[in-house]
């Protein structure tokens, strides 16, 4: 877990570098700070467990087990990327390790993770599906209808909330009448749990018990993770919005160094290794970024495959009949 933490933060560190030199187009939201509640959460669960999250989604890929240099890659727009280069920083997945990715339209996924749960529920499974979202979700329509469907039909579905006390540039108290995101679950007779999201082992223990709550048949459950990002909402924001010394006095909390000193103290490996890990992880990162750098860009007569099943004719009177298997689109088909 620890080597996870790590890999998040030199991973976006790399990432913010080469955003910098315009490398990375687009928009790019960092998870600097907190590592801890990916990290917490996705060791908790089985592998064939599904992921789904919002658009600070490199640290949920990374902690799946996604490649570093495909994911790099992504983010730099190349055919080698993880989605080919289609769907870049916001849009991270990767079916064969059930993460069905990031989401940019703000609590979009929180339905769909309630569907795929009930498609669990369909199919007497035991897998259960985590939906991570950030406070200001909270309060949108869609959550409010994604958690009562949940809780109507007892789905195996774990709510986890990132409340890291800003909404874009919105302070908890501008966007939530309530401080406490779990009260919101509470109001579809869901069980809730908050813990610590600087704190791996607290986050480990939540979803752990919110695990077996969803795979013994009980249902839902809301996990509300206390947290923190370092960063600004995106690359592009200036932080007019919260003061330095307010960052400052969470970053003491950094749940790196934190847990690299729990680490320690309980025998687990020592200080050396520790510096061992940072040392290769900052190599690993190095190699994803040449591997970004020197992958070649998609081919733009492709530009419509993975997203149309074939090309439609808009003359023929089958247009509206079962799709082909996935081919190209071409510049001369009909859309």
């Amino acid at each position: 877990m620890y080597r996870q933490l790590v890999l998040i933060r030199r991973f976006e560190e790399h990432a913010a570098e080469a955003y910098a030199q315009a490398k990375i187009g687009g928009f790019l939201h960092l998870y600097i700070g907190e590592e801890a509640v990916a990290v917490g959460a996705i060791n908790a669960v089985r592998e064939t467990d599904h992921l789904l999250t919002h658009y600070r989604d490199h640290g949920y890929a990374l902690v799946r087990g996604c490649d570093p240099k495909a994911c790099m890659a992504e983010l730099f727009g190349r055919e080698d990327g993880l989605c080919h280069g289609r769907g870049g920083s916001m849009h991270l997945a990767e079916a064969a390790r059930h993460f069905w990715g990031g989401y940019a339209i703000v609590g979009s996924h929180i339905p769909i993770g309630a569907g795929m749960a009930y498609a669990m529920q369909y199919q007497e499974r035991d897998e259960v599906v985590l939906d991570f979202f950030g406070d200001g979700a909270t309060g949108n329509g869609i959550f409010h209808e994604g958690l009562s469907m949940a809780a109507l039909w007892n789905l195996p579905v774990i709510f986890i909330c990132e409340n890291n006390l800003y909404g874009m540039g919105a302070t908890l108290a501008e966007e939530s009448p309530v401080s406490e995101m779990r009260i919101k679950a509470e109001g579809y007779t869901m069980p809730s749990i908050q813990c610590d999201g600087m704190d791996v082992l607290s986050v480990y223990e939540a979803l752990g018990k919110a695990a077996e709550h969803c795979r013994s048949g009980k249902g839902p459950y809301f996990v509300e993770a206390m947290t923190y990002r370092f960063r600004g909402h995106s690359m592009a924001d200036p932080e007019l919005y919260r003061d330095k010394s307010e960052v400052q006095r969470w970053r003491v909390r950094d749940p790196i160094p934190s847990f690299g000193d729990w680490c320690v103290e309980h025998g687990v490996c020592s200080s050396q290794e520790l510096a061992q890990i940072n040392e290769e992880v900052e190599g690993e990162m190095l190699e994803a970024v040449a591997f970004a750098e020197q992958s070649p860009w998609p081919d733009p007569a492709e530009v419509g495959r993975w997203i149309y099943a074939k090309p439609i004719d808009p003359e023929s009177p089958a247009r509206s009949e079962g799709a082909g298997a996935a081919v190209p689109l071409t510049s001369d088909a009909g859309v």
